[in-house]
């Protein structure tokens, strides 16, 4: 396929003390670039002097280069590639790094992929048949890295199951169709943001370019337990921020209750009136709290509060009724603590309640016609199964 079929690219190259690089990388680049309409946008965070010698070598290169210096690196590599997507001139982009690990010589593959019109996003994976990771170095980085992209692809496998390298830094994408406004970055997987969360107007699809991932020619890996920490409290964000706000709150009920129950245990009162008690009032501090911090987006348009009120409270209650005989059989029968049978149960009675309040509390409400005026064509069975997919694929962080 000829250059002239293929549209024009931004190649993106984040780099952070990269100075040694930057000559052969702009001239291997320029050579695989070669009759083709692109250009190449550094984004540095760097401190030692990279500004100037892309400055340097810009002034003689053939295809145009830009770079764009940031005084504070927010949201890491991913923060600058965002803003490299923003600051394109052309919307087809491809991302790669300035260590030379991924080989500029690749870019034209990637963009004859994308020429066929069925992807919106080419990564160069370095796992499916063609790859190479030996530039990982050491075992137990390849083995780290293995592992990495299996946890993530189990959480996310909707969006994830075309890809078998979802955390690749090396990849093409149309930032037309993805929205740059709901990227949060952190750290350094930024094709794992684009891919859940910058899809999240329509799946994105995803075909693959095998990768032999070189060795670095200059300067230090930037992987470190600090970088492996930032990507796991992401990849937690990303999978539970909503679940995972509900359960803190929970959790903090969940406490309050437990602190109730104490309380009023030892001033005499029956364990069974004291868990009621304690039930009815977490369930209203929740309730608050879940209104402020969890759901506040999907407020506008749930029902009115006090419907989505009666019905929180509604649900807890019936959950607390059948809750409590529960804790008090485990009580009487297995003769363990009712603060400890209190504890399992909450535990328990945890991921119905988040449903409930996720598909029906603050579902949005049901317009009488749809778009063109029709009466919309749904069921229950289809609302729920929307509904069940909507959110167990939600990423956290709307």
């Amino acid at each position: 396929m000829s250059a002239t079929t293929v549209p024009a690219v931004t190649v993106i190259v984040p780099t952070f003390n990269e100075r040694d690089n930057v000559a052969s990388l702009v001239a291997r680049t320029s050579a695989a670039l070669a009759g083709y309409q692109a250009e190449i946008l550094f984004i540095d965070d760097s401190s030692d002097g990279t500004i100037d010698e892309i400055a340097r070598v810009a002034a003689s290169a053939v295809l145009s280069v830009r770079a764009i210096h940031r005084d504070h690196n927010t949201g890491g590599l991913g923060g600058a590639v965002v803003l490299g997507l923003r600051e394109a001139r052309h919307d087809v982009c491809v991302v790669m790094d300035g260590d030379l690990q991924h080989p500029p010589e690749l870019i034209p593959a990637m963009l004859e992929r994308y020429a066929r019109g069925d992807a919106d996003v080419v990564p160069a994976s370095r796992y499916i048949g063609g790859g190479d990771s030996t530039g990982l170095g050491t075992a137990v980085r390849l083995g780290v890295s293995k592992a990495a992209t299996a946890v993530t692809k189990a959480m996310f496998l909707r969006r994830l199951w075309r890809s078998t390298d979802p955390m690749t830094g090396f990849f093409l994408v149309d930032r037309t169709r993805i929205d740059l406004d709901t990227l949060r970055p952190q750290g350094f997987k930024i094709l794992l943001e684009i891919l859940v969360r910058g899809g999240e107007r329509h799946d994105l699809r995803i075909a693959e370019v095998p990768l032999a991932f070189g060795a670095r020619q200059h300067g230090t890996s930037k992987a470190s337990l600090r970088q492996g920490a930032t990507f796991i409290a992401h990849l937690a964000r990303l999978r539970f921020g909503k679940m995972g706000l509900f359960a803190a709150i929970g959790g903090i009920g969940a406490i309050a209750n437990i602190g109730i129950m104490w309380a009023l245990t030892h001033l005499g009162v029956d364990y069974v009136l004291a868990a009621i008690i304690g039930a009815a009032a977490t369930i209203i501090g929740n309730f608050v709290l879940q209104e402020l911090f969890v759901f506040r987006a999907e407020r506008e348009e749930a029902s009115r509060l006090w419907v989505r009120f009666a019905a929180s409270f509604s649900f807890n209650a019936v959950e607390a009724a059948l809750r409590i005989p529960v804790m008090a059989l485990m009580v009487e029968t297995w003769h363990i603590s009712a603060v400890v049978a209190t504890a399992i149960s909450l535990v328990v009675a945890f991921f119905a309640r988040f449903l409930f309040h996720a598909l029906v509390v603050y579902a949005p409400r049901r317009r009488k016609t749809d778009a063109a005026g029709e009466p919309p064509v749904d069921t229950a069975a289809l609302r729920v199964i929307r509904a069940i997919d909507a959110e167990a694929m939600r990423p956290g962080e709307p």
